[in-house]
């Protein structure tokens, strides 16, 4: 199951359980992980991407390990909401994500990198740091996002 319905996913997840926040870039992936009753998201690590058949199976494995029950994947829109290149190459990952069976929602990642790499000036961290942190901090931030509204009204 994909899809950017929030409602949708929580259904599809009765149990709670594990989720992945990825902040899928075309150089890295940020990975984070939440608790399973999705209170806290916490960074995990950053991959560094390669051949998509590679990157899948190290992905594969990470999940298997951490018994995650569902993924979560930044969508990069416009800032007027609407479609960009980046939104499709979110899109198609995540289709090619799919055949792992594990149910995947979109989420709106629109500020994301930016909110991070804002919080890392303020705390002085230096461009390197900021280097090594910026991207699974952000699937960090995308995945508390999710889960804030998964758990809304709830």
């Amino acid at each position: 199951m994909l899809t950017a319905d929030r409602t949708a996913f929580r259904d599809a997840l009765p149990q709670g359980g594990r989720l992945l926040g990825m902040d899928v870039g075309t150089k890295t992936i940020g990975l984070a992980l939440c608790d399973a009753g999705w209170s806290i998201a916490s960074p995990a690590h950053t991959v560094v991407r390669g051949k998509f058949s590679k990157d899948k199976v190290a992905l594969a494995a990470f999940i298997e390990q951490q018994q995650v029950r569902g993924l979560v994947i930044g969508l990069p829109l416009n800032l007027d909401g609407s479609e960009s290149p980046r939104s499709q190459a979110s899109r198609a990952f995540a289709r090619n994500m799919a055949d792992l069976g594990l149910p995947i929602l979109l989420w709106d990642e629109r500020w994301s990198t930016q909110a991070v790499t804002r919080t890392l000036l303020e705390a002085d961290a230096s461009r390197a740091r900021r280097g090594e942190l910026v991207d699974k901090l952000a699937a960090s931030y995308i995945l508390q996002g999710a889960i804030d509204g998964l758990m809304a009204g709830f």
